[in-house]
């Protein structure tokens, strides 16, 4: 596998994303930049945890990584005003059959954690799971999906259940985006100082440069390429070991075949070679009787 450079990543690429989100004094007025992009708006108070895990309930039951946790909270005691935010960059166009059921596992992972013991469902966090992607996940060449809840028989029938799912497509056309948001989709794609075309995207720009910059990170990057380097030799290595015991297997399987068939054939002749014998011996009894009479 030819190693990418640390400054030829993206901000699809998790590593660069997710250094960016956890770098200190940078992360929060990254996320703060992404949010106001996509919802138009500016965000108040927010609390942003990179790379939050969600465990499985128990150790045969599967978790949730999340790139970035974000909760959005303002004052107002008559309810629960927490939103959270859950944004993924994703590549791996391998999986696209089964994005609906990634999010709802998403979002059910987050509800399950949001609620404590006792408290009216009407506390219950709202949460928007946005997924950003250089790849078309519905083929409808749209650069925005909003997926919400809604009753079949009655489409325009106000239902709210707190849940939302955002599908940024980087290269769809067909919708009215804004025009800010086209250009961001565009940068996160193609992280480069030409790209970085309005004053959203030079100051995103200024961190991303700062990141990259940055020897603890590039370190830390070598060392994640060396270990899946490793884990790619060791698999090669594997598949080498698995590969020389399956043609062991088989040709012991192959042996024993012949063996077992050599040895009915074995078996057959000498079944053939005595009743030769005893034909043979009928033959000469018979010859003496004629001989006598």
């Amino acid at each position: 596998m030819a190693k990418r450079k640390l400054e030829d990543l993206n901000l699809l690429d998790d590593f660069l994303f997710g250094s960016v989100v956890n770098y200190p004094e940078i992360g929060e007025k990254f996320i703060r930049e992404l949010l106001h992009v996509i919802f138009g708006k500016d965000f108040g108070k927010l609390t942003v945890i990179p790379q939050k895990v969600y465990h499985g309930s128990d150790t045969d039951k599967h978790g949730a990584r999340l790139d970035v946790y974000i909760e959005e909270n303002y004052a107002d005691e008559s309810e629960n005003t927490t939103t959270v935010y859950d944004v993924e960059p994703d590549k791996n166009v391998n999986d696209v059959s089964i994005l609906p059921q990634r999010v709802r596992f998403y979002h059910a992972k987050i509800d399950a954690r949001s609620l404590k013991s006792g408290e009216s469902y009407c506390m219950l966090k709202k949460v928007v799971v946005i997924l950003i992607t250089p790849y078309d996940p519905f083929g409808l060449n749209r650069m925005i999906y909003t997926i919400r809840n809604k009753c079949d028989e009655v489409p325009t029938m106000p239902y709210d259940d707190g849940a939302r799912t955002i599908f940024l497509y980087t290269k769809g056309t067909e919708g009215i985006p804004s025009e800010e948001l086209e250009k961001f989709l565009y940068y996160m794609e193609h992280t480069t100082e030409e790209n970085a075309v309005n004053d959203n995207l030079r100051n995103i720009h200024k961190m991303v440069n700062l990141v990259k910059q940055d020897e603890e990170v590039s370190l830390e990057y070598m060392k994640i390429f060396e270990r899946e380097e490793m884990l790619i030799q060791q698999g090669i290595q594997q598949g080498i070991q698995q590969g020389i015991q399956q043609g062991r297997k088989e040709e012991q399987a192959n042996t024993k075949r012949e063996y077992q068939r050599a040895e009915k054939e074995k078996t057959r002749a000498e079944k053939e070679k005595a009743r030769a014998d005893q034909l043979e011996k009928e033959l000469q009894q018979l010859k003496r009787k004629l001989e006598r009479s």
